[in-house]
Formats: structure tokens, sequence, C-alpha cells
């Protein structure tokens, strides 16, 4: 009898084995692809472009355990990113289940859907593209490179110090992220670099989150309610989170109320949110601590990890690509008066703009990494897409941005390679991407507000480091994507930097 159970046992044994053998993830009986999710989750990016890039029209149904409602359609098709974000954008809102997982963002533009959302782009439009608000942004870039970035450089190189780049990039979107949204300038980019606690409760409530796409509901629910695991690390940077945030909200309500600011010098998000501006129309909004709250914190984590995060993969891709880097260093020195191209320069503006190289080169480096690896989706209807795949309420729907940049179908064969070139056209002029194809500043009605501002910022800041010095990543470090909803290096990104000419 014993016998006879066992022989049973390896015979279901081997006909499971041999159903998963090719499978592009392995289901397990009662588990589903939960185990294989988890055994692979510290390399998720690799993971997922490879089972994508198998799978047919680029779309993998991932199936969680039996007794939970984890069902995930990831999927890289454009078509199916263009009928999701476009074509059939109503039937596919952010959703409950999207407001639960992101819950420390609150209400915000992120979070929202229909008339809140609505509202609140208008708003943040009306703000960001204002001619007065732009002036404001490129004023505080330009301070923060001469007055912050520039300083540290000088220090590192001139003691011939290891400087963890990304650090340094995070210090530098923080101070004019805060100042640009709240008016507040926190200094974090300075030569003592000091330590910065919302910074880090971000990183942790980040990396919070994207367990929560990866396990059981149940399950990060459970630790939530018991006060233990991944979820006691988000309970703590909530609070950090909101103190921050708070003061920052108190100080300027009492600012204010003292008539500290004249008309002039109110140009920060925060001083048109509490006082209203009229072409925006805050009226239809009721902005209270809570909703002023929960708008900094979206815009603070939009200005400050997307742009650090692409600064930090676009020039580790230059410092090892030393073709890419000569190209940049010319097209810098033909903007510049002759005889100037050899002499220590901060870029203006209007000189940044008219850079199609280093465009490109931007282009290419969010292609290969982009800040935001995933996107999530719920239909409220039952549907079908484009590759013919079923989706219901309960169906999560995941892009996965990454692996989209390390397409063949989509990108040619050439889809590793940093390559430049693929953004410029044979006339010499920027080449445009249909953003269902290059989704890192999202695309449809949600496409990102900030486009402009994040290329105003990251060109200040790569024109000054590669006219001005060379940067080289020590030998040995390992450079790797971390498991968070947004792309960083996991070891960060330690350079040692030099001076290519007496700075003036």
């Amino acid at each position: 009898m014993h016998l006879e159970i066992f022989l049973a046992f390896l015979w279901f044994l081997g006909l499971w084995t041999w159903r998963n053998y090719k499978t592009l993830a392995w289901n397990w009986p009662l588990f589903g692809m939960l185990p294989s999710l988890l055994l692979n989750v510290g390399r998720i990016h690799e993971v997922c472009t490879e089972i994508l890039g198998r799978a047919r029209r680029g779309t993998f149904r991932f199936k969680g355990p039996r007794f939970t409602s984890m069902e995930i359609l990831g999927t890289v098709d454009p078509a199916n990113v263009h009928y999701i974000m476009s074509a059939s954008f109503e039937n596919f809102p952010k959703g409950p289940k999207f407001r639960e997982i992101f819950d420390v963002l609150g209400e915000g533009i992120f979070n929202s859907d229909s008339d809140s959302w609505k509202y609140q782009r208008k708003i943040a439009r009306a703000l960001i593209s204002h001619q007065r608000f732009y002036k404001y942004l490129v004023k505080l870039s330009r301070e923060k490179v001469e007055k912050g970035l520039i300083p540290v450089l000088e220090m590192v190189s001139g003691e011939n110090k290891v400087v963890d780049l990304q650090d340094l990039f995070q210090r530098f979107t923080f101070d004019t992220t805060c100042a640009f949204v709240t008016g507040y300038d926190p200094g974090c980019l300075s030569l003592n670099l000091p330590d910065v606690p919302f910074s880090k409760a971000m990183d942790d409530a980040e990396e919070v989150i994207f367990l929560r796409h990866v396990l059981p509901e149940w399950l990060w629910k459970l630790q939530r309610l018991l006060g233990i695991g991944s979820e006691r690390k988000m309970s703590r940077a909530w609070s950090v989170l909101d103190g921050v945030v708070g003061e920052y909200i108190w100080m300027k309500r009492e600012e204010l109320r003292k008539g500290a600011n004249s008309d002039a010098d109110r140009a920060d998000l925060l001083t048109c949110y509490i006082n209203g501006v009229d072409e925006t129309r805050t009226q239809h909004l009721k902005c209270d601590d809570k909703f002023l709250r929960d708008t900094i914190l979206n815009l603070m984590i939009a200005g400050r990890d997307t742009t650090s995060s692409a600064l930090t993969w676009f020039t580790w891709l230059v410092s090892t690509h030393p073709k890419v880097e000569d190209e940049i260093r010319d097209e810098l020195r033909s903007m510049l008066p002759q005889g100037e191209g050899e002499k220590w320069r901060v870029f203006k503006v209007e000189e940044t703009n008219k850079l199609v190289y280093m465009h490109g080169a931007l282009c290419e480096a969010l292609r290969l990494y982009p800040p935001v690896p995933f996107q999530h989706k719920e239909p409220l209807q039952k549907d079908i897409l484009p590759s013919g795949h079923y989706v219901h309420p309960k169906t999560k729907i995941v892009f996965s941005l990454y692996a989209m940049g390390r397409m063949e179908s989509i990108w040619g064969k050439d889809c590793l390679e940093f390559k430049p070139e693929r953004w410029i056209t044979e006339r010499g002029t920027i080449k445009h991407e249909p953003s269902y194809k290059f989704l890192a500043f999202n695309a449809g009605p949600r496409t990102c507000l900030g486009k402009e501002v994040a290329f105003t910022q990251m060109k200040a800041v790569a024109a000054t480091m590669i006219h001005n010095y060379d940067v080289r990543v020590v030998k040995g470090h390992i450079v790797s994507p971390n498991c968070s909803i947004i792309l960083y290096m996991r070891h960060g990104l330690k350079v040692r930097i030099q001076k290519r000419w007496p700075s003036t």
C-alpha cells in the first residue's frame, strides 16, 4: 500500500515536472508561480525581461496561489500599452487596489482617478507650465549646480576621494525639488553631506511598496495589522514623511500669515496652492493640510526620485562608453565661442536646450534604465487586449518598462546597446518615438507633466559634469539595479572624479 502511494506520488511529480519543463515559470501545486517569483525577486528585472521576451506577444499570465486572487498579467506589447493607456483609458484607472498599495501617497495626483485626478492635473499643469515657475526652476537648478554640486565635486576631486554619485544626485534633486515645491532649500547637498531622514524614509517606503506587488495581499496586510516585517518599516517611514511635510506646511502658513514674502518671491508651488491662483481654479479642491501633504509628497517623489535615478544611470553609461562621452564633449564645445571650449564652464539653459546628441543619450539611458521600472493597472470591466488576452476586474496588469527597453521586437537586434544615435534623425534633429513604445514619461492622458522640467535639470547637471570633469567608476564596483518602485543602483555609483582644467 505504501509502495503504491509512493509510486503514485512519483508519477504525479514526474507528470508535473514534464508539464512545467518548458514553461516560462514553474506552476507549483497549490502555490502556483509564487515560489518562482519569490526565489527570483532579487533579480526581478532580468527575470521579467527573459520571460516576457519569450512569451507570445510579449505577454505572460502569472498565476498565484490557488487560495488567493493573485493574478498578474505582465506585458511589454506596445499595442496593449497603447490600448490601456490611451484607447481604452477610462476602463483602466489606477483603481482601489493601486491606492491600497500606494497608500502612503494619500489622495495625491498619482493615486487619484476621475474628477479628483482631472482637477489636480489641471492645476498642476497650469502651475508647472507657467513661465514664472519655469524661470524659478532654471534659477534654482543653476544655483544648486554652482553653489551645491560643484563645491562637492571640487572637494572630492582635490582630495582624490571615492564618492557615491547616486547619493549626490539624490541630494541635488531633493534640494531643488523641495525648494521648487515648498520654497525651502534643506541644504542636503553641502560639503559635510548631512544625513537626510526624509530621503531615507522615501527609499524605505518605495521598497515596501515594491514588496506589496510581489507578496500575496493577505500577507502584507497581516504584517501591517501586526506592525511587523516590511510593514513596520513603512509605518516608520510614513511617520517621518508626515512630520517633515507637515513642518513645511506649517512654516509656509506662518510665513504667509506674517506677510514675509512679497508677491514676486512667491514662485514655489506650495505658496500658490495655499493662496490660490485664478487660472488654476483651486476652489474645486479643498486645500487643507491633508490635501497639501498629499500633493507635496507626490510632487517631491516625482521630482527627486526619477531625475536622480536617470542621472545616475546616464552618468554610468557615458563614463563607460568613451566614444559617447567624446561626442557629447564635442557637441558642448560647438556651443561655445571659439577658444572657450577648453575652459571651465557652467552652461546656460538656452545652450543646453539646443543639445541634440546629449538629448539622445539621455533618452537612450531612460530606455535602458527607466526610473519607474513597472506600471500597474486594473480594468473596471472585462476586456480583451489587442494581444488576445482576457482580463477582468481582479486582474493586475503590469507593464515592465525595464523589459520593454530590451525587447528586440520593439527596438531591433541592437536593443541592448547604448546608442544615442537611435534618437537622431538623418537631418540631425531629435527623433520622436511614440509613448507606448518609450514609456519613461508615461503615455496617454497621464503623460508626465514634468518631462521638460526633468530634461532641463538633467542637461544642466550633465553638461557641467561632462565638460569639466572625468568621472570613472571605481574598479571592482558592482553596478546592478535594486528592487524598488524606483530604479536605483543597488550599491550606489562609487566613482573617482578628476578635473579637466582649473575652475574659475
